[in-house]
């Protein structure tokens, strides 16, 4: 028996993991954390499935259901919203289990910042403009560890990924405005990937008025930073004419495929001749018929 912890993702079934979307139709004991994991995802399981939604739950008995199955001898898919690696909860079940001697496995999702940045069609690092990303959360009722508070993380300059902020928008913009100044871009997630998704682009000036209008209290993300607008940042040197690395030294000679890229060259000089099925020894074009 083993309980395996799944990365539900930002909400899309499409973006869930290959083993994840297994597990869960395969699995006979499904505990999910309530509104966190759409309903889509939930109706992968079987039918026969029992699913429990843990939201009402406390850890005690979360621990509980898991403990009934393991005597059962019944696999658990413990869904949680997107990567199990962040403010999941997962530390302290996987502790109390693993008092327990009962197997775990933790399978990975998509994290919200890779979702909204896909949606937003950015990339999170430029080069020459920013080369590192700080995945965060604000200070609420839990408070921040000595030197992790927005106002000592900001003096980086790097892009911002803030979690479970978005209630206290106004307290984050205050914080960051002196380091980023006002013009700096920002996006407000809210269920990204999902049917309901909507996504607020804005200053750190303007940002709290667009997003307070709409009634946005929870479930999004807050992504601050230059890279979500680079102007005139430079372009990364892998593809650049004349950049040698591993992959492609200094004076290589490319060989030359008539009508193609030089990528295409590549693949083209790469591939085996291929045969036509049903026509042993004749080319794509030549017709299996006589006259």
């Amino acid at each position: 028996m083993t309980v395996h912890f799944i990365g539900a993702g930002p909400g899309d079934p499409e973006l869930l993991t290959v083993r994840a979307m297994r597990l869960i139709q395969t699995c006979p004991v499904i505990l999910y954390a309530g509104s966190l994991i759409p309903e889509a995802i939930v109706e992968l399981a079987s039918p026969e499935a029992l699913r429990v939604n843990t939201a009402g739950l406390n850890l005690d008995e979360i621990i509980a259901q898991l403990c009934m199955a393991d005597r059962q001898g019944k696999d658990v898919a413990r869904l949680h919203s997107g990567d199990p690696a962040l403010y999941g909860a997962v530390a302290e079940q996987w502790r109390r289990l693993e008092e327990q001697g009962i197997d775990c496995q933790i399978i990975p999702g998509v994290n919200a910042f890779s979702a909204s940045a896909a949606e937003l069609g950015r990339e999170l690092t430029v080069p020459g403009l920013v080369q590192t990303v700080i995945l965060t959360r604000y200070q609420g009722k839990v408070p921040m560890p000595e030197g992790e508070q927005l106002t000592a993380l900001a003096r980086h300059r790097a892009t911002l990924a803030i979690h479970l902020g978005v209630v206290r928008l106004p307290q984050i913009v205050a914080e960051l405005m002196p380091h980023y100044g006002p013009d700096c871009p920002v996006a407000v997630c809210y269920r990204v990937s999902q049917p309901e998704q909507r996504i607020f682009r804005g200053r750190l000036d303007d940002i709290v008025r667009r997003v307070q209008s709409q009634g946005i209290h929870r479930s999004a993300l807050v992504l601050v930073g230059r890279a979500l607008q680079p102007q005139g940042a430079a372009e990364s040197w892998l593809y650049q004419e004349g950049k040698a690395h591993i992959f492609r030294p200094r004076g290589r000679r490319r060989k030359s495929v008539p009508g193609a890229s030089p990528a295409g060259a590549a693949l083209a000089s790469s591939r085996p001749p291929q045969k036509v099925a049903g026509s042993p020894g004749k080319s794509p074009g030549q017709s299996s018929k006589s006259g």
